[in-house]
């Protein structure tokens, strides 16, 4: 059983992603007071006296007649209301009642779900006497919020909770029982133990990053336009694979501090940077029609640090059909993005669909070499067969070690005095080699015997 739908709608500028910042309580969609900022859906879950469900903001809602880009926001807002139980259509209360939200209604009676009217900026008594401009929609009484100062912004949930279905406990719900005419794929990763494995997809803007996005969840998720810039927020969305779950992550495309002019791609910045630290894998998509350039070999340098594997995704790869160009493209790959070791290249078209079904197994691959966990016995040996090899000299040398962490995996070593820099290089790759860790990054911690 899921838990049930809360979907924010309304206009462009009236509040949604400041009441669903409120009703979430952080800050977690962009908020800027201007109309477009927010354009695709944005999911969290939320929680009002012991009542769990699922928040959606969505972008500003407008009739036909707008821009290609409008058009598609507004059609995420339509897929978001047909799968809600509950709808919370936002008017603005210090401007009154406009034509487009009477267009608005006007599409939200023809929904199955019932219909909240609020009126937000609600911020004083003569405000709330305003909403009564909204009786005119037909949709019952208006409800009076200041989503900015959390005004009344309890009585709002109290009226949402109560409109949930019955059976939304999920307390006592029997786990799936697998069919017994199916093999059971074994899972990487037991979900009760631990949190899904979180899969950011990053690159420059308009490199295909929310094309891909919507190839890997199976649904028109982002919003997709050859505008550079249209994915404003990290927008996340739970996958269940054979394997186990999985989250991935679309990102706003990334370019250098200096060239952003708006605040509003600032913040798509800090909340992209902010999914690839919190991520376990990252999937680079590079413009293949293009090549590598300065910004992605930063991007893969920003990711190598945050210490998570990566899947280079040469994205277009359909659009360049000469033979030699093909070659250069996968030489610039190796010869630019060295640092990241033996990190997959894969060639696709997010577009077509094109070779995305190749990342499964990489991703399999590289979400258990995240996890993997070494024994103590068998690390000794391979750093004990390492100096032998190649003794660091001068009476150097590693007395002992062991796997401290995982995610990712990170090995403590116990010296007798200070290693060289070039010499702990070759330990981690020796490690890497006889354990296979591929691409994923391995971190080294070295402690001095006195200590």
């Amino acid at each position: 059983m899921s838990l049930p739908t809360v979907v924010v709608v309304g206009r462009p500028n009236v509040g949604k992603s400041t009441l669903f910042n409120r009703i979430v309580g952080e800050q977690v969609a962009i908020v800027e007071d201007r109309p477009g900022v927010t354009r695709d859906r944005k999911e969290t879950e939320a929680e009002w006296l012991g009542n769990r469900f699922t928040l959606v903001d969505t972008g500003g809602w407008l009739p036909d007649g707008g821009s290609v880009l409008d058009a598609k926001v507004s059609r995420q807002v339509e897929a978001a209301v047909n799968h809600a139980d509950v709808v919370l259509f936002l008017v603005d209360a210090a401007v009154g009642l406009t034509d487009d939200d009477q267009s608005l209604a006007n599409w939200l009676r023809r929904v199955s779900a019932p219909v909240l009217v609020v009126a937000n900026k609600a911020d004083n008594d003569r405000r709330e006497n305003d909403r009564w401009e909204f009786m005119s929609l037909g949709m019952g009484d208006p409800i009076p919020v200041s989503a900015l100062h959390g005004r009344r912004a309890g009585d709002l949930l109290d009226e949402v909770v109560a409109l949930f279905p019955p059976g939304n406990d999920l307390s006592d719900a029997e786990p799936p029982v697998a069919d017994g005419d199916h093999a059971v794929t074994q899972p990487l990763w037991n979900p009760q133990d631990v949190a899904p494995p979180r899969v950011a997809i990053v690159g420059r803007p308009n490199v295909g990053k929310s094309t891909l996005f919507n190839r890997l969840v199976g649904a028109t998720r982002s919003v997709v336009h050859d505008m550079p810039g249209t994915t404003r927020d990290a927008i996340d969305t739970l996958v269940e694979t054979p394997e186990g779950p999985v989250v991935f992550v679309d990102t706003a495309g990334m370019r250098r501090r200096s060239r952003i002019d708006d605040s509003a791609e600032y913040y798509s910045m800090v909340r992209a940077l902010r999914a690839i630290d919190g991520s376990d894998i990252a999937l680079l998509v590079i413009d293949a029609t293009e090549g590598v350039t300065n910004q992605d070999q930063r991007l893969a340098e920003r990711v190598d640090a945050a210490g998570c594997p990566i899947v280079v995704m040469l994205n277009k790869w359909e659009l360049v059909d000469d033979a030699e160009r093909r070659l250069q493209v996968t030489a610039e790959v190796q010869r630019q993005l060295y640092f990241v070791g033996d990190a997959p290249i894969l060639k696709i078209s997010a577009l077509t669909g094109k070779g995305v079904n190749k990342l499964r197994p990489v991703l399999q691959n590289a979400i258990e070499q995240y996890h993997r966990r070494v024994p103590t016995r068998d690390v000794n040996r391979v750093i004990s067969d390492a100096q032998q090899r190649q003794p660091a000299g001068h009476g150097l040398r590693v007395l002992y070690a062991l796997q401290g962490a995982t995610d990712p995996p990170t090995f403590t070593l116990f010296v007798n005095r200070e290693l060289p820099a070039t010499y702990l290089r070759y330990l981690e790759r020796s490690i890497r080699e006889a354990f296979g860790f591929g691409s994923t990054p391995i971190k080294l911690r070295v402690r001095k015997r006195s200590e």
